[in-house]
């Protein structure tokens, strides 16, 4: 074999440290990139945020710049995909920007945030900062604070607090929890039950029960004798519990021999007792979502606007800019520039961020349009594929950009992936989305006899009557999907 030199010219794709913060920006949502921009402004000094008549200039520009895509919508404007060489053709970023710059150099990583972002108006929201969550053992335990005990019952009642899980129920059995507490001492069980009962009369009621009977038959206790159906829900407790779990209203009537309103009032009156009294105390902060882009019907046309209530418009410091000489390469001038370089390169990389959200969100309203009209029933099946062919992107760009963003609809807040669904055929060589048909699902059910709930293979026979073909497998993992109990167990009287 003869070795031989040979010249080839050839493009590339180089993921130079700025094309990955842009990526980066793309795929951040509302709250994380809140925080970046707000560290983007601490550690560069060339940015700052802009004023407001700059951001009227900026606003009137892109207002006589845009024009709209379809009779739906408008106010879009045109954006590159990120994942192609010409991503930054149109950017009027300086030449002699250095491309084999550290990523260190240009990018800190990022610590990850919190689903809430603290405040930023200095020292004055006090009830952010004193505000905490609450379990449900420093719940009992303030309870226990207020209650005047000797020291001995005090800590056993600390034991026994220490011992209930989150659902309300000890989480050992109570045989074994008084061994553990009695230990070498002389305590007796009267004492140990005396003040369990104490603790399980705190709020919420009968935290600190064994099982599950205990905990409904002491919240019963506590309702007043003239209760009506009392007597007949303390038996239907204490001796068939396990058919009313099952829904076996049939055998119920033949054991309790309850005619068919007694027993359905007895069993209204077990239904509005907390089963897990423990779960009535949050332990988890609230997580609140923050929409990205709103969509509203004016005049009868879909209108999409980026919130902007969270994304400082930000322009370049021209003080410090002034001071950047081309012909100088002293240290502070050196420093200046690529502080410039940066700053320049983030406020075109957020602009492209908002630019792409904006086309992938417009064209995701203009294929759903059924869906805000009319609802769920009337989902398309959608995927990336259909949206990057429709504006000229690639796949993992429309997937970057509808990961973590929202969409407020007048139907809700959803994220933007929940318009994405699989198809299921029809019988007439069409599509339905799986989305339309969990909608369908979800309203059979809703509709049908208490008495004689729908089994999935009737429901799959009642779909196929509208020209849609699933099975009952399918129809059940979509039933699963939507928390639905099956039918034996949604039978009601």
């Amino acid at each position: 074999m003869k070795q031989s030199l040979q010249i080839k010219l050839g493009q590339q794709l180089k993921m130079t440290p700025q094309l990955q913060q842009a990526i980066k920006l793309l795929q951040l949502s509302t709250l994380d990139l809140q925080q970046e921009i707000q560290e983007a402004l601490e550690s560069n000094p060339l940015l700052e945020v802009a004023e407001e008549t700059e951001i009227a200039e900026v606003h009137s520009e892109n207002s006589q710049s845009d024009s709209p895509q379809s009779d739906t919508e408008l106010n879009t404007a045109d954006a590159n995909d990120l994942s192609t060489d010409e991503l930054w053709e149109q950017n009027t970023i300086p030449d002699d920007l250095s491309i084999d710059t550290g990523w260190e150099e240009i990018y800190q990583p990022q610590n990850p945030i919190t689903p809430l972002a603290a405040p930023q108006d200095g020292d004055n929201n006090f009830d952010y900062k004193t505000s905490q969550s609450e379990t449900l053992q420093d719940h009992l335990f303030w309870q226990l604070n207020l209650t005047q005990l000797v020291e001995s019952d005090r800590a056993i009642a600390l034991a026994i607090i220490d011992a209930i899980a989150p659902t309300g129920f000890l989480s050992v059995p109570k045989d074994e929890l008084f061994e553990g507490i009695k230990g070498n001492s002389d305590l007796e069980i009267e004492e140990f039950e005396a003040v369990r009962q104490l603790i399980m009369g705190f709020d919420p009621i009968s935290c600190g029960s064994e099982n599950l009977k205990e905990c409904l038959d002491f919240q019963l206790s506590l309702l007043p004798e003239k209760t009506p159906f009392l007597n007949d829900a303390r038996i239907i407790i204490k001796k068939f519990l396990p058919l009313l779990g099952n829904h076996d209203y049939a055998q119920l009537r033949r054991k309790t021999r309850f005619k068919e309103n007694r027993l359905k009032s007895a069993i209204e009156l077990i239904q509005s007792l907390q089963p897990t009294p423990g779960e009535s105390i949050e332990s988890e902060p609230t997580e609140y979502i923050t929409p990205d882009v709103f969509v509203k019907k004016i005049q009868n046309r879909w209108v999409i606007e980026l919130n902007n209530d969270f994304s400082q418009p930000l322009t370049i410091n021209q003080d410090y800019a002034n001071l950047v000489k081309r012909a100088d390469d002293s240290e502070e001038n050196n420093f200046l520039k690529e502080r410039l370089q940066d700053a320049k390169w983030f406020i075109k990389s957020l602009q492209s961020r908002n630019d792409t959200l904006m086309k992938v969100t417009a064209e995701i309203v203009e294929q759903q349009i059924g869906f805000l009209e009319y609802g769920e029933e009337a989902m398309k099946p959608l995927v990336l594929h259909d949206i990057a062919e429709s504006i000229g992107m690639h796949e993992s760009t429309i997937s970057r950009v509808t990961t973590r963003k929202y969409l407020h609809t007048p139907r809700g807040t959803f994220e933007l992936k929940y318009f994405f669904s699989s198809h299921v055929g029809t019988q007439q060589g069409g599509e339905c989305s799986s989305t339309a048909i969990r909608a369908m699902i979800k309203k059979l059910i809703a509709n049908e006899d208490a008495k004689k709930p729908l089994s999935d293979n009737k429901i799959a026979n009642l779909l196929s009557e509208k020209d849609i073909k699933v099975a009952r497998r399918t129809v059940a993992k979509y039933r699963e999907s939507m928390a639905i109990p099956p039918s034996n167990e949604r039978k009601r009287l």
